[in-house]
């Protein structure tokens, strides 16, 4: 999997933007200052850190090899990708979309509904579950 491919991906989001507040390797994604997603590298294997509903997290971890609790996190509510591995493109991407959601979903209320307004709440929620749930 294309590391820059990824990463457009993720900066694809809306209002997105990408720190290094931990070292100058360790790319953090955002959402008015909430984190979504990590790209990291570890034991040799290209990382992305994304969060997860409990439940599904480990449905994914079942499912998926390249799927496992994520590194450094809080091993309930994020999970690790292996970037390299067999994972397609567009599961990586509804992932990048959950966690996303989730995280804008845990935004203030001023936060969450300027976002809804200047960019629909499709686009910023990306299934059904999430749309439903505010």
């Amino acid at each position: 999997m294309n590391n820059l491919v990824v990463k457009e991906y993720l900066l694809s989001k809306p209002e997105a933007v990408e720190d290094y507040p931990f070292d100058d390797h360790t790319a953090v994604f955002k959402v008015h200052g909430k984190m979504f997603a990590l790209l990291i590298r570890y034991q040799g294997r290209q990382l992305l850190n994304v969060k997860c509903s409990p439940d599904h997290a480990i449905e994914l971890r079942d499912i998926f090899t390249d799927v496992i609790p994520a590194y450094h996190m809080n091993k309930r509510h994020w999970n690790s990708v292996v970037l390299a591995g067999d994972l397609p493109l567009g599961e990586i991407q509804r992932q990048i979309d959950h966690s996303y959601s989730l995280v804008v979903k845990g935004l203030k209320k001023s936060l969450r509904e300027g976002l809804e307004v200047r960019h629909g709440r499709s686009v910023l929620y990306s299934n059904q579950t999430d749309k439903t749930n505010l």
